[in-house]
């Protein structure tokens, strides 16, 4: 910390403005987020925030690997809600190799993904309450969430970092298991929302915390780039589920939670709203996963064994399938020549990867479209002329997660 003196005119007052080093610390700023302020006692002048302390080159580091040895590099996204990641980049590939999905496929993937939607949510409005200086409502949902990784752990072993999934599907099929830990969640979770939302809702120590606080008009949230609940807070009822469905999203029914004033607490009311309408999509797929029946409930992957990875069993007693296995583990299949871009609505918005092929053996460009790099950009226009003290709430607000800040 440091003081400026700007010297005036003699027999003017003279103004002293004070430089604050805010970050990188954790928890206020995430461990790897410096921003300096420039403050007028506990006012806000200007904010220069810096990226760059987490820097692990995922896009060059693709560019080296086959199509399947990516999907560990989308976990360190935006790690709160991994497997929409993983999705995510599995339906990139798909779109260039020209990949169907089952219906069955779809919708587990569309529990999947809503369930680390929730996740990603009941994170940063918890995150939230404890820098409004409320930490009970953040232990109290936290054991939900645990919930929510038994039942990655059951589909795929993994809890916070996934790696789930493959090109064309799953690695497995669900167990019995996985839907009872589901029906349980949805069980339970609902009551422990609404309680968490009682807490907070009217709550007026957090409403004065986040009311009018870090606001951004519909405009210049447009012109940033924002998407997601950030620009849906401002009012723009944009959702990639609805804009571009993918996952078979147009075959379920739910609403876009829109805000107004676009501040910390419109943020903090379209994820708890947003979190009644994944609950919501979670009971519609797994009314329709029920409905399949005899082989439709076996269904796990798309036929594509040129970039699925065949049973094993089958590997140790038909040539075919080890030709596939080797050449897939060994990162000797071609891809086709292309160019494509999927995005996807992740926890935070508009997750999109944009993937060149020149025919090789993997990407030659690979460019992820992270939501809060994009956030970041605005952090000193929201901040400029406010508290010290709502330089954190702000940044918490916008769920700005570094693992993803800094790819």
């Amino acid at each position: 910390m440091s003081e400026q003196h700007t010297k005036l005119p003699e027999g003017s007052i003279e103004k002293t403005t004070t430089t604050l080093n805010l970050g990188p610390t954790h928890p206020a700023t995430h461990g790897v987020m410096q921003n300096i302020l420039e403050l007028d006692g506990e006012r806000i002048v200007s904010a220069d925030q810096t990226i760059g302390y987490i820097h692990r080159a995922f896009e060059k580091l693709a560019e080296r690997r086959p199509l399947a040895q990516i999907t560990t590099l989308t976990d360190r996204l935006n790690y709160c809600s991994a497997p929409l990641n993983n999705m995510g980049w599995h339906m990139t590939c798909e779109k260039l190799l020209g990949v169907q999905t089952p219906k069955r496929v779809d919708y587990l993937r569309v529990i999947m993904m809503e369930l680390a939607r929730i996740a990603d949510h009941l994170i940063c409005n918890s995150i939230m309450g404890v820098d409004a200086g409320a930490y009970t409502g953040f232990l109290y949902v936290m054991q939900f969430r645990e919930l929510i990784y038994e039942i990655y752990e059951e589909v795929c072993g993994a809890r916070l970092t996934t790696n789930m999934g493959r090109i064309g599907g799953f690695e497995r099929n669900f167990t019995d298991k996985a839907f009872q830990k589901l029906e349980k969640f949805l069980e339970e979770y609902p009551r422990a929302l609404k309680e968490f939302e009682d807490m907070f809702q009217r709550n007026r120590i957090f409403m004065d915390r986040t009311m009018g606080v870090g606001g951004i008009s519909a405009e210049r949230a447009l012109n940033y780039g924002f998407t997601g609940p950030n620009l849906r807070a401002a009012g723009v009822d944009y959702d990639v589920r609805v804009q571009n469905p993918y996952a078979s999203y147009q075959d379920f029914d739910f609403i876009i939670p829109v805000g107004s004033t676009g501040d910390c607490y419109d943020r903090w009311l379209v994820r708890e709203q947003e979190m009644w309408q994944s609950l919501s999509i979670l009971r519609q797929a797994y009314q329709k996963i029920q409905s399949f029946k005899g082989a439709e409930a076996e269904v796990y992957h798309a036929d594509t064994p040129a970039y699925y990875l065949p049973e094993k069993k089958d590997v140790y007693t038909k040539m075919e399938a080890l030709i596939y296995h080797f050449k897939i583990i060994m990162g000797e299949t071609e891809i086709p020549a292309g160019e494509v871009y999927h995005s996807i609505e992740a926890g935070n918005g508009e997750l999109g990867f944009y993937l060149i092929s020149d025919g090789g053996r993997s990407p030659y460009r690979l460019h992820f479209r992270r939501p809060c790099f994009i956030y970041y950009q605005a952090y000193e226009e929201l901040v400029k002329g406010s508290m010290l003290s709502d330089a954190i709430m702000t940044m918490s607000s916008l769920n700005l997660i570094a693992g993803e800040m800094d790819a």
